[in-house]
């Protein structure tokens, strides 16, 4: 695959950290399987990553703990931080026809960024696939 890397998205980098989730070794084999592309994250997945790691029923760490793991996990090989540099409606412009509700507004503006940058948004997230429609469905990697 010929891109300029995967962006990963909140729920891969969750059952990447995570070794009790139900996916950490579907995440862990493909990260570790990848080849030589780079991999990252952006603004959002760190926020969001944070979000769902410090909540006590969902990942129970402090936020000094959380900061540590996405500091742990940049020092990885192949890493790159994708900037945001451009507003949500530019990014989820390709997709607008295809949002219908507010649970896709982080994904469109996730899989903007990929296309933007000719990359591939890795998710768990089957609806992203239908999100990107046929001209940028190259631009999604979802993980089964």
């Amino acid at each position: 695959m010929s891109n300029a890397g995967f962006l990963l998205d909140v729920n891969v980098l969750i059952a990447f950290t995570d070794e009790n989730h139900i996916h950490h070794r579907l995440v862990r084999d493909w990260f570790f399987h990848r080849g030589e592309v780079s991999w990252g994250m952006c603004a959002f997945t760190e926020a969001g990553f944070l979000r769902v790691t410090t909540r006590e029923r969902t990942g129970g760490l402090t936020l000094p703990q959380a900061s540590e793991l996405l500091a742990q996990l940049s020092n990885r090989p192949g890493y790159r931080y994708w900037p945001i540099t451009e507003n949500w409606a530019s990014l989820a412009a390709p997709f607008a026809t295809r949002i219908f509700g507010h649970q896709q507004v982080t994904d469109a503006y996730l899989l903007g960024l990929a296309v933007k940058e000719n990359g591939v948004l890795v998710t768990m997230d089957k609806a992203v696939s239908y999100l990107a429609g046929p001209q940028y469905r190259h631009n999604v990697l979802v993980l089964e």
